[in-house]
Formats: C-alpha cells, structure tokens, sequence
C-alpha cells in the first residue's frame, strides 16, 4: 500500500465537488458519477483516499495525553490538554474535527460503494475485495464514533446536504450491530494476510477485519463471543499472526509488515510523513522542545524482573535507583534520565535529565527545569522512534493500529472475565507477552491462580497498560473498565525532582479532572447542532 499513496487524490476531490442533479448527457469538462467510473485505477483512487483519512498520527500519540500514560504540556493540541485538565464544552475543536474527519471518510466509503459496481471491465474479484476494504474502512470510522459520542447518526449510503441537516442519531445498540455485521461481511470477503502482493501490503485483511471484531465485542464486554473471535485469529486459519521475537524490534522500519501487524495506518518516507517525534523526543538528540512526555504514573506501572509491582513487598524496588531491575519494556517505551539512547550510527548517547547531572551545564539540554522547553515530567518518548527518519524527525514508519500482542490480551481479559483464567491460557498469552519482552524469572511467568479472579484482573489490565503503551488505547481501556473516575482525577506526576515537600518529591504535572456524570461520553459538537436541530445532546452537556 506504501506504493497506492503516490497516486494523486485530485480525482477523488472533483468527485466530490461534482455536480449533484443527474444529467441526460455527462460532461466533458469536469467528473461525475457519470463519467468518472471508466477504470479499476480510478476506483483505487478513490478506496485509497478512504484509506488516507482512516485515521492519524496526532490521534495516535495524543490519545495517550487523554489518559494517565501521558502529559501534553504545550498548547492544546488535538484538545486533549483541556479534555485532561476537564475545562471544555461542546465548542472544542477537537469534537468538531473527530466528528468531520470520520464522517468524510464515510462520505468516501459511501462514495465508493455506490459506485464501483459502474466500472465495467474491472476483475469482479478485485471488485469484491475493493468492496470489502471500504466497508471494513466504514466500519472502523463508526466504532470510533460511538466508541467516544455514543448514539450517532449511521446511514450507509451517501446522503444529500438536506439529509444531512435532518437526519436524527441513531442508537448506539444498532450502530454496534451495524459494524459487528459490516465486518463479518468483510471478512468473507478479504484475502489473508499473506495473499496480498508486496504492492499491496498494508491493504485490509481478513485478520484485519476479524481483529477489529473482537475490540468492538471487548469494548462491549461480550466475554464469550470475544473469546470466539480471539480464537478464531489465534488458530492460524484466517492469516499467519504471531508475536514478533523482539519488542523494541516491532516499532522498527527494517521490520515493518511483521507478523505481529494486523492492522497499521500506512506512511511513505518524503511523501506522506509525521514528525512527532521532533516536539516528544529529547532534545540533545535533536528534538525541537517538549510538548509531550510519559508520566510518572505510567513508570510506575512496569513491574519488577520478578513479577511483583515497585510496592509489593519482595519487589527490590529502589526509589533511588528506580529503572534498574525492571519491565524491558519500560526501555522500550520511556526515556528516563541516564536513558542510553540508540543513535542511527550504532552507537549511544546518555540522556541527562536530573537536574544538575549533565556534564556540560552550558546546555544542559535534557534537564528538568520548570517551565523550560525540557520535558515537565522528567521523561521523554522512545517507542516508535524511527533511526532512518530525516531532517526534523520526518518519518515514514507505519504506525499499527492492531497487534497480535492484543489480540492476545483481549483473550486473556475474556477469558478472565468468564472464570475460565487457567495456566494453559496464562501461558499463550501473558507469559508469551512477557518471555518476548525479556522477563527470565520464573516468578514473572508463572502462573499464579491463587490470586483469584480479582487479582489476575489487575494483572492482565495492567499488562495491557505496559504492553500497549504509547499506542493510543490506553483512554478506551479506562473508559470501558469505568476506571477514568478513578485514575483522571487528580495530580499526574513526573520524576521525583521536585519539592520534597509536596508529593514526596514527585513532579506535580498537571491537575486532571473528570466528571463521570458526563465525561464518559463526548458531548455532540455544538456547530453540528447549530447546523442539524434533530442532533439530541448527551447527559450533561447543553
């Protein structure tokens, strides 16, 4: 797929500027629906502009913000400063956008599918399958809809501007049941992981699709059927999955299309780029300022090698030597101070962050000082730094969307769920994810069922919090389990290099507040509502 995001969108754009009344003869000086659908190359077009407006890399990282994994520290981008901090109404702009943006990519898959079946000498299997994407891409855009806004308007098929400041939200009970069935349909349809050219890489899959399947029922808590999806992945009959051996390895561009990736939002270096990494990585390094940063919360997440959390008697945790003995993933992820950073050359450089340390105090580029450019955590992003990113840290590099190492985590959370934890399943999954990681103590991958049902439900969510860190999913996962009450409201922290006095020394961040009498549902945009009386409000909001 990197190859298909060369091809110029104009045509799809013209589409959709095109003139609305249907005419007796077509144009010949601008496209429409009459004219437009010659040719299989112009129905990718068109597919692979729903496929660029599935999703992006600021959602993808500043998602995190919203949650307790991370801090965005400078401006309000994408909103998640003033969701975090809970000083907002339904006039963010972030509401607006997410609401736009996922409506226009249905507008494209509406587009599509109302369409292609024009193109008459194109392979009717190349067809089907193009048909399966977009429903699979349409899909994907309502979850994410009633995954934040609940009831949501869900038509599937392209509506005129008068349907669309009418149209009334439709409950978000048939929403779910309307992707749950799009994506069945679109599993029947799409190849495997491993029938696609190399051309072609990155296109939906079966897996894709069935991955999919098993997050809605997740987030639904549909225990039983979540399990029934897992398995249907883990089986090996619907594409070939399994954990990559390296964890830093699976955020590396030389490995790419890796077995681990069921689904990823596609990049081309020097043509369709992010560059992130120039406001979240250290600054020595080349990093422009901080705007984004770990939080304390989530350091102190990762277990001990041992298996046992820094405040659990036996641990060995030591607060002043904190990152030693660890969670590798924890280096995987985080940048702590005396961090050794990988440099492309092959070579590393130590990232200086106490205050005081850096040996060249002309600088001091890293060190936390408030209200400096430095990071105001003490801590500094490392997962999917890419080596080979250009000037301003440009990069390329796919950023997956789903994982096996989740499909994996949601089978084991079912399988919890349902009392049905057993050493059999502790093994394929949590051990899996752990002996991957690095964990060689056998305490840490053992399973121990004397922690009951509760126990082992801490342990697997906090497993998914250290696995799938910094990959945007940590917000739906307290959102679904009603923990954002809980974990949202109240000080995020930074290192311990603050006052002594006030959180025995750890970094007072920033203040988060949230209301679950309505925070746990977006409020509908405002301007929405302006344009469309029929659009109802979500409790709480005005």
């Amino acid at each position: 797929m990197k190859n298909m995001k060369n091809k110029s969108v104009l045509l799809m754009l013209l589409i959709l500027v095109a003139a609305c009344k249907k005419l007796d003869l077509a144009p010949v000086d601008r496209f429409t629906d009459l004219n437009y659908w010659t040719t299989a190359d112009k129905a990718k077009t068109v597919l692979n502009t729903a496929y660029s407006q599935m999703f992006n890399s600021n959602w993808f990282f500043l998602n995190e913000a919203l949650s307790d994994n991370a801090y965005n520290s400078r401006g309000d981008a994408e909103g998640v400063a003033s969701i975090a901090a809970g000083i907002y109404d339904q006039s963010l702009g972030r509401f607006n956008s997410e609401w736009d943006n996922h409506y226009s990519c249905i507008k494209t898959c509406n587009v599509f599918l109302q369409n292609v079946d024009k193109v008459t000498n194109m392979d009717a299997n190349l067809r089907e399958r193009m048909k399966a994407e977009a429903r699979f891409i349409r899909a994907y855009q309502y979850f994410q809809l009633y995954t934040w806004f609940g009831d949501v308007p869900l038509f599937d098929k392209d509506i005129t501007i008068d349907e669309a400041k009418t149209i009334s939200r439709t409950s978000r009970a048939q929403v779910v049941d309307f992707v749950l069935k799009e994506l069945d349909a679109a599993a029947a349809a799409l190849p495997l992981n491993t029938a696609y050219d190399q051309a072609d890489r990155g296109r939906v899959t079966k897996g894709a699709a069935i991955a999919l399947k098993a997050r809605a029922l997740l987030y639904e808590g549909r225990w039983q059927d979540v399990v029934t999806t897992c398995e249907q992945i883990m089986g090996g009959t619907n594409g070939t999955y399994s954990l990559f051996p390296s964890y830093e390895g699976v955020f590396l561009p030389q490995n790419e299309y890796n077995n681990e990736v069921i689904l990823d939002l596609e990049y081309v270096p020097l043509l369709r780029t992010y560059s992130n990494f120039f406001d979240y990585a250290p600054i020595s390094v080349g990093a422009r300022l901080n705007a984004f940063a770990p939080t304390q919360e989530l350091v102190d997440s990762y277990l001990m090698n041992n298996g046992k959390a820094i405040n659990e008697a036996g641990s060995g945790y030591d607060e002043n030597n904190p990152y030693v003995n660890r969670d590798p993933r924890l280096t995987g992820t985080v940048v702590y101070h005396l961090y050794q950073w990988k440099k492309p050359d092959g070579t590393t450089q130590t990232i200086y962050i106490k205050p005081g340390s850096d040996p060249n105090q002309n600088t001091k580029l890293d060190e936390y000082s408030p209200g400096s450019v430095a990071s105001a955590t003490g801590y500094y992003l490392r997962k999917y730094y890419d080596p080979t990113s250009s000037n301003n840290f440009q990069s390329g590099l796919n950023l997956i969307l789903i994982r096996y190492a989740d499909v994996l985590l949601m089978y084991a959370e079912a399988k919890n769920e349902l009392g049905q934890m057993t050493g059999d399943v502790w093994d394929k999954t949590v051990r899996a994810l752990r002996a991957r990681a690095g964990f060689t103590d056998a305490a840490a991958l053992t399973f121990n069922g004397g922690a009951g049902q509760a126990g082992l439900r801490n342990i697997i969510r906090n497993e998914r919090r250290t696995e799938l860190a910094m990959e945007g999913l940590r917000i739906f996962d307290i959102r679904r389990w009603r923990t954002a009450e809980t974990v949202l409201n109240g000080w995020a922290h930074g290192a311990k290099y603050g006052s002594p006095s006030v959180d025995n020394g750890y970094i007072r961040a920033n203040q988060r507040v949230f209301d679950p009498s309505k925070h746990y549902l977006w409020p509908i945009p405002r301007d929405e509502r302006n344009l469309n009386p029929n659009l109802t409000q979500n409790p709480g909001w005005q």
